[in-house]
Order: C-alpha cells, then structure tokens, then sequence
C-alpha cells in the first residue's frame, strides 16, 4: 500500500530553531506506516501558493501551512478546486484561523492532529474574487493590519500598541452595505466580515462565527466613544462583542461594501489595494481540513 504523502510549506524566516523543532515534531508524532513527507520552503511573498499547487498536482494527501494566518491563506489559494487537504501548524503572530479550529498551538500537538487526519469541510470566501478564509475588513483593522505589516515587531503587546495609537486618531467614514440584496447605510469605525472566529490572539471580532455554516458574519463597529476603545477591547477578547450597543452583528451569502474614497482592505490580516466596492461571496465546503 502507498503511503498518503505530506507536503510541508514553511517561511525560512521562521529560522534554523524552528525547523529544527519542526523537523523534530513531524519524526515523533507523524504515523510513518501512512505517511511519507517533504519540507519545502518559501523563497518569496506568495510562493505558498505555487508550491501548494504543485504538490496538488503531484497527488500530494495533504499540504500544511506552516505559519500563520497569512501563510495559511497562501496555501490555501493554491489548494482549491483539488481534492488535497489543508492542515495547518499555527506558527504566525496571531493565528486566527488555526484558533478559530481548536488546532493547538504546541507544534507536536499539531502534528498529532495531522497524523489523526480527521477532516471538516471548510468554507471558502471571497472579497472581489480574492479568496480568504479567516477574516477580511474595511477601515480600521485595515489600517492596523498595514501597520503591523510594517512594524519591525511583532506579538500582541505591539499589535495593542498599534490599535491603542491610531484609534484615537481615527474618523470613521459612510459606508453603503448590501446584505443579501437588503441595503443598510453605516458610519462605521470598522467592518469586518468574518468566516473564522478572531484576529489572532483570541481577539474573537466575530465569536458566533462558523467556517463550515455556508454564511458570513458581518460585524460593523459604529461611531463609538473612544474612550470606550478598552471596554470593547475587552469584549473582543471575552468573546462578547456582538453584546455592545456600538456593535452590529448581522449574516449574509452575498456583501457589498461601498465608499468612494474606499482604496484599502485586509483579507486574513493581509493589507492591499482594493476599489472602492468591495463584493464578497462564500463557497460552502470548498476545501477540506485537517481538524482535531
């Protein structure tokens, strides 16, 4: 019988340390009567895409992510449309998804799940064709994701230094939003639509969320006084934001978001360029998983 082939994608910047533990966790815990394995690593931003696509087609079993939310989503890109599973080994700032899943964040936990292979079929979604699998948003965490980008650190005490600076600054904009052909009109500080659960760092923007119920959740975070920032702070990470009076919380197969001067978004806590409409849709199932 064959052996169900593992294809590893990890970012060298992770360094030696690290693929040494990784390398140590896969020879302990990975069942190698089922498996065979192979680390590959990236060379460049986005290059998790390509190779997961290669190994796809090569018949890789499955093909695991090595980092965080954004090398998550890169896999993942190049997995869809074939029938190799995504598994996941949380190693990014703040793991988002991998949380969201209950995946552990020990690395010879995580192999453990793998080397189970028991399996869940994902939602996928997409913001103007872009897919993510986490979370992607306007305004706010827009603008912090490009910050934290940018910031020599990394780690949540940098990531509240971040939010705690520019909230005071910022002014929240006129949002147009079409939910499933119902319109609504937001002044908004943020919106997040959200397939996973939180941002990392068990900040749960969106806590009811499911990744395999075929909906998005739309969070939108009105004009609040900011000196309210650390009480709402606080419902992110106790799991009870849709419980604030500056909070909406709402579901839908089909989003738009509009604003004229709108030229910025995050998807899974990646900063880009967008337009100033932002369609989003959500293909139910459309990748399996490797889940505890």
């Amino acid at each position: 019988m064959s052996k169900k082939h593992i294809v590893f994608i990890i970012n060298p910047k992770s360094g030696v340390e690290r693929q040494k533990e990784i390398t140590q966790g896969i020879e302990a815990n990975l069942d190698k009567e089922q498996y065979s394995y192979e680390l590959i690593h990236t060379q460049y931003a986005k290059h998790g895409t390509t190779l997961a696509k290669e190994a796809a087609q090569k018949g890789a079993y499955a093909v695991v992510a090595v980092g965080g939310d954004g090398s998550v989503n890169d896999v993942a890109q190049g997995l869809l449309g074939t029938n190799t599973l995504l598994a996941i080994i949380p190693k990014g700032s703040g793991n988002g998804m991998a949380r969201t899943m209950r995946i552990p964040l020990d690395t010879n936990e995580a192999i453990k799940v793998i080397s189970k292979g028991n399996t869940a079929e994902m939602d996928v979604a997409f913001a103007n064709e872009r897919p993510f699998i986490s979370n992607a948003g306007v305004a706010f965490d827009a603008l912090i994701s490009k910050k934290f980008a940018t910031s020599e650190r990394r780690g949540l005490m940098v990531y509240s230094w971040l939010v705690t600076k520019h909230m005071w600054m910022y002014k929240e904009w006129d949002w147009k939003i079409t939910i499933d052909g119902k319109d609504y009109s937001e002044r908004a500080f943020m919106i997040n639509v959200a397939n996973g659960q939180q941002f990392g760092y068990n900040f749960r923007i969106a806590p009811m969320a499911s990744y395999t119920d075929g909906l998005l959740d739309i969070i939108i975070v009105r004009k609040f006084p900011k000196i309210l920032g650390g009480a709402l702070a606080f419902r992110g990470l106790t799991g009870s934001i849709a419980g604030s009076p500056y909070v909406q919380h709402l579901t839908g197969r089909e989003i738009t978001i509009s604003n004229p001067a709108l030229k910025l978004m995050q998807t899974d806590g990646d900063a880009h360029a967008c337009e100033p409409t932002i369609k989003f849709r959500v293909e139910k199932g459309a990748q399996k998983v490797i889940v505890p």
